[in-house]
Order: C-alpha cells, then structure tokens, then sequence
C-alpha cells in the first residue's frame, strides 16, 4: 500500500479567477519505491497557527479583534481554521506536484480576512491537514482503496506579500465590506442627502461628523 508524504513548497495567487484564488503548489511522495498510485483523492483543512510568529505593536492593535488585549494572547491565541477545500491528484509513480486551489475570501466580516489584515509583513505559518483516499493496483492488477491517515499534514509559512499580491490583483488599492441591507439604504440616503458622488466620500464625511461630535482618541 503507497505512503504518501505530503508537503508544500510554494504558493502563488493564481490569474485570470473571478474570485481570489491562491495555488498551494502541493508535492507528493509515495515513500514506497516502484508502487504506481492510480489517484488520489485529497481532502485539505488549512489552519492558520497564530502562535507561531511574533507581532509588532502594531500589528497587536490591529489584531486586538480577533484575540483581546495582548496580556490574553497566552490563553487567546489558538489555531485558526482557514479554509476546507479538496483536490483529485492524477496517476504518478514516485512523485508529483500538483497545485491545491483556495477560494480567498477577502471579506471583512470573516476572522481570516481580518487576521491577514492585520499583519504588515513576514510570514503566515500555517498546517495542511490532509485526510481522504489512495487508489493503487494490488500485486494481482485489481484496484484498490485505502485511506489516508489521519496524521499526515504539512506545514508552510506563507509570505505576508503573496496575500497582497493576491489583494492587489482583485481590488488594488480597494476592499470588499459587505453591509447589510438596511445599513446600505441608509449609507445610500445620506449620499445623496449631501450630495456626494461616491461611497467613500459618504463615509469621510460621516465619519467628519462624528469625530466633531466626540473627538476620537
């Protein structure tokens, strides 16, 4: 029965997606010399490990959402679940690299999107656990099946940059927020009450107004 060893050696955003898309280019290795695998049928947890790096003062103030004060961060600070997604890997002999694609979502209203908002550089670590099913051929020809472990993953840590290549290449200098409905009719009434030509000046000037109002800190 093929072992399979899993691991990651780069990531890119990936060109021409309608939603943002990172490629975690994913080596595989079945350890078991001269034992073709006929597919692989790969499930993918990716966990964001948020004790793993070290934060500026700035990036704790960023972040102050997500985990409390920094005085908590000892008993707030615990994996992220990012994102479950799956991939078909094809037939190969020894080894093979293949590209596990991750819908990003760049929601505001999401912890993840929040979370690499938050960190001006450096990098990411993350840990990919894996989970699904091998096909290989027996020593008499038939296909078989055998799942795979629940103990293989691997780990990688994922340049802060390639995020806002990411960013910068479905929204430049812009960022997807989602309002609810109600919240939207009233930003939209205030717009044309003030007659402003866009959103963004809609909201400087309300938050103009609030600031004159209580002065923020």
């Amino acid at each position: 029965m093929p072992d399979l060893w899993f691991e990651i050696v780069g990531a890119r955003p990936l060109q021409n997606m309608i939603t943002p898309t990172l490629a975690f280019d994913l080596r595989v290795t079945n350890r078991i010399a001269g034992e073709p695998v006929q597919a692989v049928l790969l499930r993918c947890q990716i966990q964001i490990e948020v004790a793993r790096r070290r934060y500026s003062s700035t990036e704790q103030a960023q972040l102050r959402e997500l985990f409390d004060e920094p005085s908590r961060w000892g008993d707030t600070l615990r994996p992220m679940t990012w994102v479950n997604t799956s991939v078909n890997i094809p037939a190969f002999s020894d080894q093979i690299e293949y590209p596990i694609a991750v819908p990003c979502s760049l929601d505001f209203n999401v912890a993840s999107t929040k979370y690499f908002h938050g960190i001006a550089d450096g990098e990411v670590p993350l840990t990919l656990l894996f989970s699904g099913s091998v096909f290989f051929n027996s020593a008499e020809g038939a296909l078989q099946v055998a799942p795979i472990p629940w103990n293989k993953e691997a780990r990688f840590r994922l340049p802060v940059r390639t995020w806002k290549e990411l960013t910068d290449l479905h929204y430049a200098n812009a960022v997807n927020l989602n309002l609810r409905r109600d919240v939207f009719d009233e930003l939209y009434r205030f717009k044309m009450s003030q007659g402003l030509a866009t959103f963004e000046e809609a909201i400087q000037r309300m938050l103009a107004i609030a600031e004159k109002e209580q002065p923020l800190s």
